[in-house]
């Protein structure tokens, strides 16, 4: 796929130089809606949750009521769900970035369906965006994912 991409943003030029242009916006960055309230068939509400699985606020909660969510479960797919855990324990940053990559995985491993990434530990997990942003940087390469404008403007830099 990363190949077939570079070919076509690859133009040839007639001295036999290349120039490289631009993905247009909409086939280089899929953006999470600002509020989400209903899904399709195939999307999955991509949230963090605190380390003990307990959904009690926030987005954890709101996948919870609304998309399957599965109280006592910290990690994965869950209904129309995927938990990722922010806060709570001993979760700092190498723990989330572990469970990022479990997740870009997951994402790749399932291209029928389409993940809409919350912005996953800068609510309740008090962490700024430009900590958690950067860790999404392959899973940002996939198609049937999307990522919050925020994370997008971080790794656009």
């Amino acid at each position: 796929m990363k190949s077939f991409i570079k070919k076509l943003i690859t133009l040839r030029k007639r001295d036999g130089n290349t120039q490289e242009m631009a993905l247009p916006k909409e086939l280089k960055q899929n953006v999470t809606p600002y509020w989400i309230d209903t899904l399709k068939e195939n999307e999955i509400f991509v949230f963090g949750c605190r380390n003990s699985g307990r959904h009690f606020d926030g987005a954890s909660n709101f996948a919870l009521e609304n998309f399957g969510a599965i109280m006592g479960q910290r990690e994965g797919r869950q209904g129309q769900s995927y938990a990722i855990p922010t806060i709570g324990g001993v979760i700092g940053l190498k723990e989330i970035r572990q469970s990022v990559k479990t997740f870009t995985r997951y994402a790749s491993e399932h291209p029928e369906l389409h993940f809409l990434v919350t912005p996953i530990g800068c609510g309740g997990g008090c962490r700024r965006p430009d900590e958690i942003a950067p860790m999404f940087r392959d899973v940002a390469k996939l198609p049937n994912v999307s990522l919050p404008q925020g994370f997008w403007d971080i790794l656009n830099r």
